[in-house]
């Protein structure tokens, strides 16, 4: 019995290799890249490459592990769901509104110390952050939404003219910064 399980479950563990997950990535935009656009210090970009961008960009590197089943599948959602969330490659594309709830919550995931998950920085030594680390990056994302506020004011007191993203959330009705914004715990 036990070894009609064993050679059962040996099989459906080979069966699954051959259902790959799709490594492929849109190529990174670089007018719409965070780091391009918002040019943050060195530190910050390496901070940023280091514990974020592997998830949360175009920008991902799959490990040898990603080529095992079903190790990939949960790195893939992973990685997907990350994107959906928040996507440094695509950060031109957020109006104002959503630019600073992102910054918002990369403060506080970072605070609570949620971000970078911990299966992620049990296999990447370099995302695990200190707490100098960490302060450094909720430091540039404080400032950086003081900065996002006052171009939110100056659009709103007809200093210029809001960009396309916010006029397209303004006229869908939706005071919701975005149906991606919800978190799911890890």
């Amino acid at each position: 019995m036990i070894k009609n399980i064993a050679l059962g479950l040996g099989a459906v563990l080979i069966i699954i290799q051959f259902f790959r997950i799709d490594k492929n990535q849109p190529p990174v935009d670089p007018t719409l890249d965070f780091i391009s656009l918002e040019k943050p210090p060195m530190e910050v970009e390496n901070l940023l490459r280091s514990a974020c961008y592997d998830c949360h960009s175009f920008e991902s590197e799959y490990p040898w592990y990603t080529n095992i089943q079903p190790v990939a599948w949960m790195i893939d959602y992973h990685i997907d769901h990350s994107q959906e969330y928040l996507n440094f490659s695509e950060w031109g594309n957020y109006s104002l509104s959503r630019a600073d709830h992102k910054a918002e919550e990369v403060i506080e995931y970072t605070e609570n110390g949620e971000m970078p998950l911990w299966s992620y920085r049990l296999m990447h030594k370099e995302a695990q952050l200190t707490d100098d680390q960490r302060q450094v990056i909720m430091d540039y994302f404080t400032d950086l939404r003081v900065q996002i506020q006052a171009k939110q004011a100056d659009a709103n007191s007809g200093g210029s003219t809001p960009d396309a993203n916010d006029a397209n959330d303004a006229n869908s009705g939706d005071s919701t910064p975005d149906a991606n914004d919800a978190i799911e715990s890890n």
